[in-house]
């Protein structure tokens, strides 16, 4: 048995009939180059041959009775990959809209939970040429749930699955597998009881420490840890942050590694991630201009880093530090403003520390980050008040060589988060072979015209090399101080101190 961290269980209890917790990816190949079509058996054949390189792929979640714990990984006894893959044919409408509805259509069902948490649909009849009439490609559609990998892993799963050679390497035999016996429920309860008694003594150990300092400090002190540098609800109400439904669109616009290179070398001390998001953060403007929204105040994002281990990269599981970021759009040029993210970013905290996520909740108990999980979502918060960011972006880099399976070339690829209440939007940039993909997953009821987001881009990138062209050089080694804003740790203690006014007030009278 392998527990899932806080974390990765926090996917689990968000997830609902309108916000499926899976990361999406839609590969499409060019198999011109073989004798004959890639046939689905043929495909079903070569992917059995390789489920030992993903354990996660054999293993369902056992979940605990009354919640009294988190889910654990456990061979699934009754595997079958018949029950993972799916075969479409889109005959005379293969063409790339057709396949981008079609994913959104698949992506919008939510996996099963009675087995292991992926689904691959194998789409043939795929034309890659939109003039020509053959059928010399194929697609596929990956979902693998949010709680069994984050986006780093997951693009790592992909380039383990797919091969780096065009000439097709034989299908080996499945290695043989058998399943670990299922733990009995008596074992289970037994693990969840250990574990409650484990927890108080974690708060016991913190009343300690608070014994030793006062209240206010040691607050001060744990709340600064936090990755969070800005005020709580402070980002600005923008048209991304309304109720979702279930309801997805897929927009993707892809432009050349080469020109965002080009933009990072000449302004000097940035991060190509730097460019990456003052793309997005361009892009986004252009969109709220366009449908009449104010942006004059500066969207603020959700920045995942990863703090996967070199040494054990384990390709699974959510190993990730976020951090908020001010994306500047308040700043009217956009080269400039790339400058500004770049100085906004080296400011935080976790910039310089990456405090792994699921060390902020692994002192929860899991029956309680449930329900704040489902209440969060049930009673509106983030649409009552102002949203704690705007919506999430994150930049996966990804292999600069071509990817095969059995001869098909991987032409583009594109990828999807899960959205989640009162977040319409969420962008995943991923680069493969000199070119860089933001894809854009939408909820088309939040965010009206999201297919304007592909022209946005391409603009945003002749705005960006224009306004570059015009900064002088001395202009671009000039400091530029971050965006100010308050520490969390200053907002939530000026908060609670009202809150102590108030109960004393009660008292006294």
């Amino acid at each position: 048995m392998r527990q899932l961290s806080e974390l990765d269980a926090s996917f689990l209890y968000l997830e609902s009939e309108t916000t499926p917790m899976h990361i999406g990816g839609i590969y499409l190949f060019d198999a011109s180059e073989r004798e004959k079509p890639l046939a689905f058996s043929t495909f079903v054949a070569y992917l059995r041959s390789r489920l030992h390189v993903v354990p996660v792929f054999r293993q369902r979640l056992k979940e605990i009775p009354l919640r009294l714990g988190r889910p654990y990984w456990i061979d699934d006894p009754d595997f079958s990959i018949e029950r993972h893959l799916a075969y479409v044919n889109l005959g005379e409408h293969g063409r790339k809209a057709s396949l981008m509805t079609l994913a959104s259509r698949i992506l919008e069902e939510p996996l099963k939970r009675d087995r292991p948490l992926w689904h691959i649909t194998f789409v043939d009849g795929f034309k890659l040429d939109e003039e020509d009439t053959g059928s010399d490609g194929f697609a596929l559609i990956v979902k693998l749930h949010h709680a069994a990998i984050d986006a780093f892993s997951g693009e790592e799963i992909i380039g383990k699955l797919l091969e780096y050679t065009p000439e097709p390497s034989p299908i080996a035999p499945p290695r043989p597998w058998q399943p670990r016996p299922e733990p009995s429920e008596e074992r289970v309860m037994l693990q969840a009881g250990a574990n409650i008694i484990r927890t108080p003594l974690q708060f016991t150990s913190l009343a300690f420490n608070a014994a030793e300092a006062t209240a206010r400090g040691l607050i001060q002190k744990q709340l600064r840890k936090l990755p969070l540098p800005l005020p709580l609800f402070s980002a600005p109400n923008s048209p991304f942050n309304r109720q979702i439904t279930a309801n997805r669109q897929i927009v993707a616009a892809s432009v050349e590694l080469s020109r965002l290179k080009a933009i990072k070398a000449f302004l000097g001390d940035v991060t190509l991630n730097d460019v990456v998001l003052g793309l997005c953060a361009e892009a986004l403007k252009r969109y709220l201009i366009s449908e009449g929204a104010n942006a004059d105040k500066s969207l603020v994002a959700m920045t995942p880093i990863s703090v996967r281990s070199n040494s054990l990269r384990r390709a699974t599981g959510n190993q990730m530090s976020a951090m908020l970021l001010d994306l500047a759009t308040d700043e009217t040029n956009p080269a400039q403003r790339i400058r500004r993210i770049h100085w906004n970013a080296v400011a935080s905290e976790p910039y310089r520390e990456a405090i792994a996520a699921d060390r902020l909740t692994e002192l929860l108990p899991s029956t309680m980050l449930a329900l704040s999980a489902r209440l969060y979502s049930e009673l509106q918060i983030a649409q009552r008040y102002q949203p704690v960011f705007n919506l999430p972006i994150t930049n996966v880099p990804g292999p600069q060589v071509p990817l095969y399976l059995q001869g098909a070339r991987l032409v583009q690829q594109y990828n999807t988060a899960p959205l989640f209440d009162s977040m319409g939007l969420v962008i995943v940039a991923v680069s493969y072979e000199g070119r860089l993909t933001l894809n854009f997953t939408t909820c088309p009821d939040v965010v009206a015209q999201g297919e304007s987001l592909q022209a946005h881009v391409d603009e945003s990138l002749n705005a960006i090399e224009a306004a570059m062209e015009r900064l002088g050089t001395e202009e671009t080694k000039e400091p530029i101080a971050a965006s100010p804003t308050q520490t969390l740790a200053d907002d939530a203690m000026t908060a609670m101190e009202g809150l102590l006014k108030k109960a004393l007030k009660r008292f006294r009278a």
